[in-house]
């Protein structure tokens, strides 16, 4: 089976948007997928749960989100929103949340 990591960077929820299209699609197609948020998309997941985004709850309810960046989520003043949504803080890579763990495990690695 195709694995496939989608390491988010940017904080810009139309291109977020297509990241989870992207990871339904290939989930939905028997790839297993995960997704981290990571840089200034660690804005993103109190927003899209405010929303109700259709795509995050999907993503959520498949168990696609691998994780937010602690670093991150201290540095752009969103730790606690995040760690109230109760997704895993990821830490592993000098406070960051790392992609080696998932490249280990044969994980192709997509940043956008």
């Amino acid at each position: 089976m195709k694995k496939i990591l989608f390491y988010a960077m940017t904080g810009e929820k139309l291109c977020f948007q297509h990241v989870l299209m992207n990871a339904l699609d290939l989930h939905n197609s028997g790839y297993e997928v995960k997704i981290i948020f990571e840089g200034a998309s660690v804005k993103l997941p109190s927003v899209l749960q405010e929303e109700s985004n259709p795509l995050f709850g999907k993503a959520l309810e498949a168990g696609l989100i691998a994780g937010i960046c602690f670093a991150c989520s201290k540095v752009m003043g969103v730790f606690e929103v995040n760690q109230a949504l109760g997704l895993p803080m990821l830490d592993d890579m000098y406070g960051h949340a790392g992609m080696k763990s998932y490249l280990e495990e044969d994980y192709e690695v997509v940043s956008l």
